[in-house]
């Protein structure tokens, strides 16, 4: 017959189990606000059925059940709906950090108009305006110099907070390198406790939610996705790259560029290669140092050392007040002391570079004349030399425009004298440095019998700075050192004319080489430079620069506005979608302990009467 006591044996099972699942829903509610805490569900089957091997066929229809038993904890999660929480993340957090820092640079651009430099530009023109007028007064030479230098102080001080965002986004981006390094870290660590525990038969919920809850970090600083095709080997993926296998984590190192103002690249630490990261904040931030803060630098830069050249190259040849001569309006500190641009490079010791930003040639041109020759100019470019072809019918002026169209880093214009003048741009590439002239070359005679820049054409006459005393193949042609980098950090009225604002040149020397007091004709040319075509960087004019700058700015702030809101509202969607899946609905699982209390109960009832059953076949029966 069957086991006596198997009633009581049944009744412990339902116990147990009811037991297990009340505590299941306790851990719920008690981790109803933990973070990526995943709600547990307790899997209860049929305990296996009793056999009955005394017997040779089954007494009736059916199996004798022993109960229940607990099978199996498990958390509740969609995995399909983690993976894209996890690849859309990281467009989330490359808007939000888009947004946060161009807010910053925004109030750059939007200081008050009295310390901005548009409007202190605007001044120093009228000032000069205002001395072509008067060409005898020292009131307004001391108008021209005040407002020169209210202006320098504002190119440098938009300079200095361009620059204290750009060290601030490289503090960040060590920061979260590390931030990186130890999340990854982190689920390298989880990997290989949570293999222990399924090699044990076990399910390591808690495990797997911070497990999970890490990536979601990790997706936020960075683009990841992730696979498990092996269940034993967790991975995570990075733009091509595995930064997480298993246990191993990879490790990302921050190393010093002498280059790019010592800022940091990241470089993989076991290859050395170069890591790069397009979404997430950490790929925000790097595009937002190494690209806008260093594009809007780079335009300020522009900005002030063309500014200055124009304004210098009419100075020096005007004569102050006093009669004198030959001095620059502001000063500008040459990059190399050689009078030739030669420079040492790759830091061996001997000069093997030319460092030249601008050619002026030495013909009269007019701009409306047709050149009558054809040829290809092969000019500098942001990925290589850019080829720029003319024709007998073009003009002198459709020739130029021409150049500046081109996607070279090489500009056109005629100076006053009529002359073709080629000016060096900032350059695209971190590796090449700012204006400097890296290559010219012209297959026809353009630019060396007509503009009288170079000495001969095609490859023996093209001019390239990578050797020394490039400046031989320009025939006479004037030339002009680079600059030190960043111009706007240090461009300032020269001390002689702020000493002595006699010195302040309006006039041209008259025949016997004096300034004739009503002469105020180099003070009409540099006032006229606010309008002129001057080719500032892929501005024409200067007005053309400041209104390119504040509308690419606002228009770049928009966009990371609008598109932050848009993934805002996408992630949240799905993060929703997620709650309403795996978080702890606290109702529900009140609900759920009363039922299970009450099996529970029931279950105790079932016992108690077994054990009364047991008592009478014991103690009561033959009495």
């Amino acid at each position: 017959m069957a086991n006596s006591f198997a009633g009581i044996e049944l009744g412990k099972r339902s116990l147990m189990a009811h037991s297990t699942q009340i505590q299941i829903a306790g851990h719920n509610i008690s981790n109803a606000d933990t973070e990526g805490y995943s709600r547990q569900r307790v899997k209860v089957t049929t305990f296996e059925p009793l056999y009955r091997p005394d017997l040779e066929r089954a007494e009736r229809p059916g199996m004798i059940g022993q109960g229940s038993t607990v099978e199996s904890v498990t958390r509740v999660r969609d995995e399909l709906l983690d993976k894209r929480i996890v690849a859309q993340a990281n467009e989330e957090s490359y808007w939000e950090t888009r947004e946060k820092y161009y807010s910053m640079i925004e109030s750059i651009y939007n200081e008050p108009d009295e310390i901005s430099v548009r409007s202190n530009m605007d001044k120093f023109w009228e000032s000069w305006q205002e001395l072509s007028i008067y060409p005898e007064s020292s009131a307004s030479r001391q108008a021209v110099v005040t407002r020169g230098e209210s202006l320098t102080n504002a190119m440098q001080q938009q300079y200095k907070s361009l620059m204290g965002i750009g060290n601030q986004i490289n503090d960040d981006i060590i920061s979260t390198v590390k931030q990186v390094n130890d999340i990854t870290r982190q689920i390298a660590g989880l990997n290989h406790e949570i293999v222990r525990s399924k090699a044990m038969g076990d399910n390591p919920n808690d495990l797997m939610d911070r497990r999970d809850l890490l990536v979601d970090k990790l997706s936020g600083l960075i683009n990841v996705t992730v696979d498990q095709t092996d269940p034993d080997e967790f991975m995570v993926h990075t733009d091509g790259q595995v930064i997480v296998q298993g246990s191993i984590a990879r490790v990302i190192d921050t190393v010093p560029m002498t280059d790019n103002y010592g800022y940091s690249t990241l470089v993989w630490h076991d290859t050395e290669e170069d890591a790069v990261f397009r979404g997430g904040s950490l790929g925000a931030l790097v595009e937002l140092r190494d690209k806008d803060i260093r594009s809007e630098v780079q335009n300020l830069n522009t900005i002030a050392l063309n500014f200055s050249d124009l304004v210098n190259d009419i100075h020096r040849n005007a004569i102050g007040k006093n009669n004198v001569t030959g001095l620059d309006f502001f000063v500008q500190h040459d990059f190399v002391e050689n009078v030739n641009g030669n420079y040492d490079r790759d830091g061996d010791g001997e000069e093997d570079a030319s460092y030249v930003f601008r050619f002026t040639g030495t013909s009269s041109l007019r701009k409306n004349e047709q050149v009558g020759l054809s040829g290809i100019m092969t000019l500098s470019g942001p990925d290589g030399n850019v080829n720029v072809p003319y024709y007998p019918t073009d003009t002198v002026e459709e020739v130029i425009n021409r150049i500046n169209d081109s996607n070279a880093e090489v500009k056109a214009y005629l100076d006053r004298n009529n002359s073709l003048v080629l000016k060096a741009t900032s350059a695209k590439e971190l590796s090449n440095p700012d204006f400097v002239i890296r290559h010219v070359e012209d297959s026809g005679m353009f630019l060396t019998g007509y503009a009288g820049l170079l000495s001969n054409n095609g490859e023996e006459g093209a001019y390239d700075w990578e050797r020394r005393d490039a400046v031989a193949s320009l025939a006479n042609a004037q030339f002009a050192v680079s600059p030190v980098r960043d111009p706007s950090g240090y461009i300032e009225v020269n001390a002689q004319i702020r000493g002595d604002v006699e010195n302040v040149a309006a006039s041209f020397a008259n025949s016997q080489g004096f300034a004739d007091p009503s002469d105020g004709r180099a003070a009409v040319e540099i006032a006229s430079i606010r309008n002129t075509k001057v080719m500032i960087g892929t501005e024409r004019t200067f007005d053309d620069y400041f209104a390119d700058a504040v509308t690419n700015v606002g228009l770049k702030g928009e966009q990371a506005e609008t598109n932050l809101l848009s993934q805002n509202k996408i992630m949240g969607d799905l993060r929703d979608l997620r709650d309403s899946i795996s978080g702890v609905n606290i109702d529900e699982e009140l609900a759920d302990i009363i039922k299970f209390q009450h099996g529970y109960n029931a279950a105790a009832k079932f016992v108690t009467v077994q054990d009364e059953l047991l008592d009478t076949i014991i103690n009561r029966l033959g009495v």
